[in-house]
C-alpha cells in the first residue's frame, strides 16, 4: 500500500485544482496534490482556447457590480448571489495575479486587450489568443507549482472515496493506475477540484477524466449536491466533416469576431426566429443559441448529420487569413476551404452549472471537505455566461485553497492511515461488458436527457440507469494489477451512473423551462420554481428536495 499525507489534500490538478494547491502552499500549509492523469494536463481548463470573463476595464470603463449583473442574468434568478460576487469582484485579483506569473495576456498599446463576448453588456474577456487561452493558463500554474515549495504532485491515481472520521473528512482512498497497489492518503482538509460530468453525453467536448468523479464523492461522503439539472450545451460544436487534432468548440471566436452565419438546409439564416437578429454579429447567449439549431433540426431544417450549418464563405479570404492566421491552413488540411466550404455544427456537452454546494469559504456541508472550480455549484445558476469558466477555477480555487489550509492548521493530529487494500481480482466471465455500458449510457444522456426534455423522455432514462446500476453490483469488478481497465471502468460507471442519475431526478422533478433546462412539456420559466435543488445520499438512495436562493448576507 502506498501512504500519503499532507495538511491538505487536493483532488484534480486542472485549473482549479493547481490554483488552490498553490494557495495552499503558500499559506503554509503542505500539500498533495493529486490526478488520474498528469498533473496539470487534465481537466477543462488546458482544453479552453478562448476568453476569461473579467471587468479589467482596459477597453472600456468597466466594474465587477457590471460583470455580476450579466452573470445574474444569464442566471435566470438561481444564481447564489455570495458565489457569484466572489467570482466576479475577485476575478480581477486572480487576472492581475497569473499576468505577473506571465501567463501572456493580450494586448494593445500596453492595455489588455477585452473581447465582446455574448452575454456580456461591454467587452470584458481578456484572452492570450483565440485558440490558446487555456493552455497557457495550464502552463503557467504549472510552472508556479515547480516553483512553489510545499507540493507534491502525484498523477495516476484514480481516488474512489473520501475517507471520514466522526464525520470529519480526513483523506481519502484509492489506487495507483500503473502499478494496480491501493493507495491511503491522509489528510487534515480535503479538496475536491474534479471539474464536471459532461463526459456522460455522447457529444461533449470533456476529457476523458470528466464523468462526475467528484460529485459522486462528495455524495458518499455526506455532502450536498445542487442545480444538477443544468447542463449547459455549447451551440456550434463541430459536427462534420472530421477534423484531426482540432478542438470541437473552435468556432466560436471566429464566429463572434468575424460574424460567421448559422443556416439551416433551405440556406436561410435563423437566429432571428429565436432571438435577436445577428446582423452579422454573435449575440444569442449559449442557451437559445441551442435551442434555435434544435428547433430548426426537429423542423426538418437540418443539416445531413443533425446539426446547422455555419459559414463564413460570405467574408473575404483576407479578413479569414487576418482571423484564423495559420489555422485557416491546418483547416485546409483536413479538406475544409472555408472561402466557399461550411461546417456543420452541433450542440454538445459543455459545462455543467450545477454541482457540490458550498458556502462562499468554498466549505461544504463536510467538515474539512471543501470544493472549487466546475465541480461547485451556484455561482453561475441556471446557464453560465461566456468566458467565466476559467475566471470560477481561479477564484474558487484561490479561495478553496486558503480556507482549506486554515482550517488545517487548526488540526493538532493527523488521522490514521485506512488498512483497505483493492478488491481481489474478478472472474473475466462473469463481468459485463463495461467500455460497451459506458457508450449506452453517454447515448441514453444524449437521446433523453439532452437539451431538451420531457417527463417521458426522464422516466425513460431513470429506469434505464437504475438497470445499469445493478448490473455492475457494488463490488468492483476488474482482473488486477496496473492499468486494468476493466477496475477503471467500473469506477467510472459508479460515479457516471450516480451523477447521471442526479441530473435526470432533478431534471424530472423541474416542471419548467429556464436556462439550460429546457422542458417540451414544460415550456415556460415560472415564479415558483426559482429554487435551488438540492441533492443528499441516504442509505444508498437519492433524495432532493427544493431550497431558497442565496441573497445578499
Amino acid at each position: 500500500m502506498i501512504k500519503l499525507e499532507s495538511d491538505v489534500l487536493v483532488i484534480g490538478s486542472g485549473g482549479a485544482g493547481m490554483y488552490a494547491a498553490l494557495a495552499a502552499a503558500k499559506a503554509g500549509a503542505s500539500v498533495n496534490l493529486i490526478d488520474r492523469s498528469l498533473i496539470g494536463r487534465g481537466g477543462a481548463t488546458i482544453m479552453a482556447q478562448m476568453t476569461v470573463a473579467v471587468a479589467m476595464g482596459e477597453q472600456c470603463p468597466d466594474h465587477w457590480e457590471h460583470h455580476l449583473a450579466d452573470t445574474l442574468n444569464a442566471g435566470r434568478g438561481l444564481c447564489d448571489l455570495e458565489l457569484s460576487r466572489l467570482l466576479c469582484e475577485d476575478g480581477p485579483n486572480r487576472i492581475r495575479q497569473m499576468d505577473e506569473w506571465g501567463v501572456g495576456w493580450a494586448r494593445e498599446n500596453g492595455r489588455m486587450k477585452q473581447a465582446h463576448a455574448p452575454g456580456h453588456d461591454r467587452p470584458r474577456c481578456a484572452y492570450v489568443d483565440f485558440l490558446n487561452t487555456g493552455p497557457a493558463v495550464s502552463l503557467t500554474l504549472r510552472t508556479q507549482l515547480h516553483r512553489q515549495d510545499g507540493i507534491q504532485r502525484v498523477g495516476d491515481v484514480m481516488i474512489t472515496d473520501i475517507s471520514l472520521h466522526d464525520g470529519q473528512a480526513v483523506g481519502a482512498e484509492g489506487w495507483h493506475l500503473v502499478s494496480g497497489e491501493s493507495v491511503s492518503l491522509r489528510a487534515k482538509a480535503v479538496i475536491i477540484a474534479t471539474g464536471g460530468l459532461t463526459r456522460l453525453y455522447a457529444r461533449n467536448s470533456a476529457s476523458s477524466n470528466m464523468g462526475g468523479d467528484g460529485f459522486a464523492l462528495a455524495l458518499r461522503a455526506g455532502a450536498e449536491l445542487a442545480d444538477m439539472e443544468f447542463v449547459q450545451f455549447f451551440p456550434i460544436g463541430h459536427l462534420a466533416p472530421r477534423m484531426i487534432g482540432m478542438d470541437p468548440i473552435m468556432w466560436d471566436p471566429f464566429r463572434y469576431k468575424l460574424g460567421g452565419r448559422l443556416i439551416n438546409s433551405e440556406g436561410e439564416e435563423f437566429a432571428e426566429r429565436y432571438g435577436k437578429a445577428e446582423s452579422g454579429s454573435y449575440v444569442l447567449t449559449r442557451d437559445h443559441a441551442t435551442y434555435a439549431i434544435f428547433k430548426e433540426v426537429e423542423a426538418g431544417r437540418g443539416s445531413p448529420n443533425g446539426g446547422a450549418w455555419l459559414g463564413f464563405d460570405h467574408l473575404p479570404e483576407s479578413d479569414l487569413r487576418a482571423a484564423f492566421g495559420p489555422v485557416i491552413d491546418r483547416i485546409a488540411k483536413n479538406g475544409i476551404d472555408l472561402t466557399r466550404d461550411r461546417i456543420e455544427v452541433s450542440p454538445i456537452a459543455h459545462y455543467h452549472m450545477g454541482g457540490i454546494r458550498v458556502n462562499s469559504k468554498m466549505e461544504t456541508s463536510v467538515p474539512g471537505l471543501y470544493a472549487a472550480g466546475e465541480a461547485v455549484s451556484g455561482a453561475n445558476g441556471a446557464n453560465r455566461l461566456s468566458g467565466n469558466a476559467i475566471t470560477e477555477a481561479l477564484v474558487f480555487g484561490q479561495r478553496a485553497g486558503e480556507t482549506a489550509a486554515k482550517f488545517a492548521a487548526q488540526i493538532k493530529r493527523q488521522s490514521a492511515f485506512s488498512s483497505a487494500q483493492v478488491t481481489p481480482p474478478q472472474n473475466l466471465q462473469d463481468m459485463p461488458n463495461l467500455a460497451a455500458m459506458i457508450v449506452s449510457l453517454q447515448q441514453l444522456m444524449n437521446e433523453k436527457v439532452g437539451p431538451f426534455r420531457s417527463a417521458a423522455k426522464l422516466e425513460e432514462a431513470i429506469s434505464k440507469l437504475s438497470d445499469m446500476q445493478k448490473d455492475i453490483g457494488d463490488i468492483p469488478l476488474g482482473i488486477g494489477g496496473g492499468w486494468d481497465s476493466q477496475r477503471i471502468d467500473w469506477y467510472d460507471l459508479r460515479a457516471m451512473l450516480i451523477s447521471a442519475r442526479a441530473v435526470t431526478m432533478a431534471a424530472l422533478s423541474r416542471q419548467e423551462s429556464r436556462g439550460a433546462q429546457q422542458r417540451e412539456d414544460f415550456p415556460g420559466m415560472l415564479e415558483n420554481w426559482t429554487v435551488n435543488q438540492v441533492i443528499r445520499l441516504n442509505n444508498d438512495e437519492l433524495q432532493l428536495q427544493r431550497s431558497a436562493v442565496v441573497e445578499a448576507p
